[in-house]
């Protein structure tokens, strides 16, 4: 009972957040006003990019995972770390690092320059699809080679026995197990570059380059216009289903059918023009991935002379705001995950919509909610004045859909293995959690813990909402800093920043490797 009272409240306390704060913003501001001009520009120019992203993404990850799947070479593990790399990236951090390669005075405008052509503008709708490639590109992949990686081998033994290479092999075999991965990815990407903030208020370049995310931010912060938040988050929320349905029809059953080995041995792709794509294609892959870090670690360093006492103060408050943000997302999570399997093991249906409703944050945009507890606050207390706890609030719920899909798992294999047993012999509270849950949760809840709190130390969105520029984060103070002009101190921050989230991570997943 005290699982599912806590699930409950966790389940309540999400939906409320992601609900319930559009329904005050809509009860504040209306929604019968209509959309603006400036409005429906955002709407196409969200869903342009948005597209091309997802686009650009999932198709430059197809022969990134082909080439990863067939080659095994020294390196190839970091490769894959690498790969993972990204997605602990603060956006603000990635965005330095674009404009370091790809801007007026970047890497590749002095290379054209040198060449005798121009230089090169990233802002704009480039500059925003270059990042979230950046972002995508590793997911996409790394969901693909999971696909990839489910093939059995019997197969790949009877396509090299049929002498099949090239089109022929990857129509009959490899897009079969691809296209659900394809599908996944390209939804996902899709959800995550129509939410995108940090990257769209940095390099959209004008109001004909703003995004959704980007104009209910203009919309609450600036104008106080409830009504107009409220409108375009619903709108946004719209966009974000008719994605995920439309992907969801469009999902392919695994074709790859059942096996006996799982470790498959490829036998295409074994000429001299094969090896030397698939060298170029990971090769490319690498320096698109690895330029805008190794910019920020390049100029960043000799700048952080640069830096004064604000950057520490700004560094402490990230800090904190991390750790509070993970310790309530794990929480939140964890109870939700409890709920989920609670329901699972006993047959309820109500399972499915628990976790359901776990994911209602990923197309929820933060400003509203940060709108809505605005309202709901300031009656009785000065919203701003708690700028940094609603941070943290507002960060965690962001990340639990995450951290559930990592914990849910592992509470459902402890139940398979131990749960039954330990309802036999009578254990109950601690006694059974421990006995039950306690060795599969250690690493999970480690891992979860610091993907939150790197996720949020990363974050440029609620904090621009909540602070004031007196007492900003560091994804805060490297906005100002990049919008003054002041790139070098930029820079600095930036590796300051990208060190602390490394750290954050690392210490939360160590811990919980530690305590197995």
């Amino acid at each position: 009972m005290a699982v599912t009272a806590a699930g409950a409240a966790a389940l309540l306390t999400v939906l409320a957040l992601c609900l319930g704060s559009l329904a005050v913003a809509a009860a504040q501001g209306g929604l019968a006003g209509g959309f603006s001009a400036p409005d429906l520009r955002a709407l196409r120019f969200t869903v342009l990019q948005a597209t091309l992203s997802s686009a650009l993404s999932v198709g430059l990850a197809v022969p990134v995972t082909r080439a990863l799947a067939r080659r095994r070479f020294p390196g190839r593990d970091a490769a894959l770390s690498l790969l993972g790399a990204p997605f602990l990236l603060p956006v603000i951090v990635a965005v330095i690092g674009v404009i370091a390669v790809w801007g007026r005075s970047g890497w590749l405008s002095e290379i054209s320059l040198g060449l005798g052509g121009p230089r090169l503008d990233v802002y704009g709708l480039p500059g925003v699809v270059i990042v979230h490639v950046f972002f995508n590109l590793p997911l996409a992949a790394r969901l693909m080679l999971q696909a990839c990686a489910e093939v059995p081998a019997e197969r790949w033994r009877v396509a090299a026995q049929l002498g099949m290479e090239g089109r022929a092999l990857f129509a009959a075999v490899e897009w079969p197990a691809l296209r659900s991965a394809a599908a996944a990815a390209f939804a996902l990407t899709f959800l995550v570059c129509a939410t995108s903030f940090a990257a769209a208020l940095a390099l959209g370049g004008g109001p004909r380059a703003t995004t959704l995310e980007v104009a209910i931010y203009e919309a609450a912060r600036y104008e106080f216009d409830l009504g107009r938040a409220a409108r375009l988050a619903a709108l946004q929320a719209g966009v974000c289903a008719l994605a995920a349905g439309l992907a969801y029809a469009a999902r392919a059953p695994m074709a790859a059918g059942a096996g006996v080995l799982r470790q498959a041995e490829r036998f295409d792709g074994r000429g001299a023009w094969a090896r030397a794509g698939d060298a170029a294609v990971l090769i490319a892959a690498a320096a698109f991935l690895l330029a805008p870090i190794a910019a920020i670690m390049l100029r960043g360093a000799p700048s952080l002379f640069l830096l004064g006492p604000e950057v520490l103060a700004a560094a402490a408050r990230t800090a904190a705001v991390a750790v509070a943000s993970a310790a309530l997302c794990v929480a939140a999570a964890l109870s939700l995950a409890a709920l989920v399997t609670a329901l699972q093991t006993r047959g309820r249906r109500g399972a499915a919509l628990a976790d359901l409703a776990g994911l209602a944050p990923v197309a929820a945009s933060p400003f509203v909610i940060g709108v809505g507890v605005i309202v709901a606050l300031r009656s009785f207390a000065d919203p701003f004045a708690l700028a940094m706890p609603l941070t943290a609030l507002i960060n965690a719920l962001a990340a639990t859909p995450f951290a559930l899909r990592i914990l849910t798992p592992a509470l459902r294999l402890g139940w398979e293995e131990h749960g039954r047993l330990a309802a036999s012999l009578g254990l109950t509270g601690a006694t059974r959690l421990r006995a039950v849950y306690g060795a599969r949760l250690r690493g999970p809840l480690g891992f979860s813990a610091g993907l939150a709190a790197a996720l949020s130390a990363g974050d440029l969105g609620v904090i621009a909402l909540f602070a004031t520029p007196d007492a900003p984060t560091l994804p805060l103070l490297m906005h100002l800093l990049a919008s003054s002009r002041q790139l070098d101190a930029a820079m600095a921050a930036a590796l300051v920043l990208l060190a602390l989230c490394l750290a954050l991570f690392r210490l939360f997943d160590l811990a919980g490797r530690s305590a197995r």
